[in-house]
């Protein structure tokens, strides 16, 4: 069964934007500094491999507003892979491409481990992590942790209850210290325990 893993970057204080994010401004202020990693997604180490790892997932599961954030990736995550758009309302234009639009996180997780068979799962967006973390859907976290504080902005956890989640530690990748410290970056897997 695919398992379903979020990728997402953050900075070392959990924030994975940076203050007055929105559609004019994605990432907020500051917050494209998170990104500077896959400067090195083509290049061979720990971030070309994991973003090999991020083009091998076969369905992709999207919170509305990183989905809206990102212009709605013209239809189109990479490969024609299907895209579930997680919401709470379903837009009245047809969505692009091969994205679909889901109200439920356990249905979500349900239509997009189908789509992808024996591949993984690729989530995005703090709410639909949040989402499927309290539905017990998610299974996986990629963490690509920045060496950087941003203060201020959207934190990844910041709407989960008061409840206790386990997590076993799978792998840990860092980039070599020589390259430029602007790209440097720490990749933490996690296995998530559900109760």
């Amino acid at each position: 069964m695919a398992l379903i893993r979020l990728y997402m970057t953050m900075s070392l204080d959990g924030y994975v934007a940076g203050p007055q994010d929105g559609l004019d401004a994605p990432m907020g202020i500051g917050g494209f500094r998170l990104f500077n990693w896959l400067d090195r997604r083509d290049d061979p180490g720990p971030s070309g491999q994991v973003y090999q790892e991020v083009l091998a997932t076969r369905a992709v599961i999207a919170g509305r507003r990183t989905y809206e954030h990102a212009g709605r990736w013209q239809g189109d995550h990479h490969d024609g892979v299907p895209v579930f758009v997680l919401t709470h309302d379903v837009p009245d234009d047809p969505p692009p491409g091969s994205v679909r639009y889901v109200t439920d996180a356990a249905e979500c997780a349900a239509q997009a481990r189908a789509a992808a068979g024996d591949a993984d799962v690729m989530v995005h967006g703090a709410g639909a992590a949040q989402a499927l973390l309290r539905a017990r859907q998610l299974d996986e976290l990629e963490l690509h942790v920045v060496p950087v504080l941003l203060g201020q902005g959207r934190r990844l956890f910041d709407g989960l209850p008061p409840e206790h989640i386990e997590l076993t530690p799978v792998r840990r990748l860092t980039t070599p210290q020589e390259e430029d410290p602007t790209k440097h970056v720490l990749h933490l897997r996690y296995r998530i325990h559900h109760p």
